[in-house]
């Protein structure tokens, strides 16, 4: 019996002793969990916040590349059209060159046909030049007119009428006369004349009188008069003196074509910067 409760008490104890070290491991196992748990939980949040941030970089990278692509669209749309006015704007000036050579081979033509014309006349009396895309076709004094008179004389007149006939094909073509004088003051005034101004007037106007009824229409010729102020030479002799006294019929095509390519250009604008 003795025996028996000592047993019991041995086995008591032992049981207690392995109950207690249980607790202890339970404790200490209680104690590991719960440490592993803090640093779960502190690790997740670490790597939330990590996320987050990533995250907001991302859709910051993408608002940037949506506004880089944006930016992207509308310079290419800029240089698009850039190059659309560029080839307007190209084509234009093709245009604008074909019709100056155009109008360079009109005037060409003008002034060989004209040349051809008064070829019998040519010389000191007549001479036939282009000077700034014009034909000018300059007749003396000796050649059309006496002395201080506005009648033309027959030789001048013949001339005249060659060169109506060869106008008068030139519908795109105007005329100007211009009458110029020596330096030579009137005397008296004769004819109506009262000075340089009125002669260098009235040859004119009978000049275009004389073409106008050669076939040239009215509204294609304009008279002036120049009086004295646009010599050639200098009117200190009577050989110079002589060279002023002329009268200038100046040819010039119409530009109406270039006008409606610079129209249009105009019309068009300044190129974007």
């Amino acid at each position: 019996m003795r025996l028996n409760n000592k047993r019991l008490t041995d086995d008591s104890t032992q049981t207690g002793n392995a109950l207690r070290r249980t607790r202890q491991l339970y404790t200490q196992l209680t104690d590991s969990y719960d440490k592993l748990l803090k640093n779960s939980d502190r690790e997740l949040a670490n790597k939330s916040s990590d996320y987050n941030k990533v995250a907001q970089d991302l859709a910051r990278r993408e608002a940037e590349l949506g506004e880089l692509d944006t930016s992207l669209k509308k310079n290419r749309a800029a240089i698009d059209k850039l190059n659309a006015d560029l080839k307007t704007r190209e084509a234009r000036l093709a245009e604008l060159e074909k019709a100056l050579a155009e109008k360079d081979k009109a005037v060409n033509d003008l002034r060989a046909s004209v040349a051809n014309a008064l070829r019998g006349f040519q010389g000191t009396d007549l001479q036939v030049k282009m000077k700034d895309g014009k034909v000018y076709v300059s007749l003396s004094e000796q050649l059309l007119f006496k002395t201080g008179s506005t009648k033309v004389d027959p030789k001048g007149q013949q001339a005249l009428k060659q060169l109506a006939a060869v106008l008068e094909t030139q519908p795109d073509v105007n005329v100007v006369v211009e009458g110029h004088t020596d330096n030579v003051p009137f005397s008296r005034p004769t004819g109506g004349m009262q000075d340089n101004w009125d002669l260098s007037v009235l040859r004119a106007t009978e000049i275009a009188r004389l073409l106008t009824t050669g076939g040239i229409q009215p509204e294609r010729v304009t008279a002036s008069g120049r009086s004295q102020y646009v010599p050639v030479a200098a009117n200190d002799t009577p050989t110079n003196k002589a060279m002023n006294r002329r009268t200038e019929i100046i040819l010039t095509p119409k530009l109406n074509e270039l006008f409606k390519i610079l129209d249009s250009s105009s019309a068009a604008g300044p190129t974007p910067k």
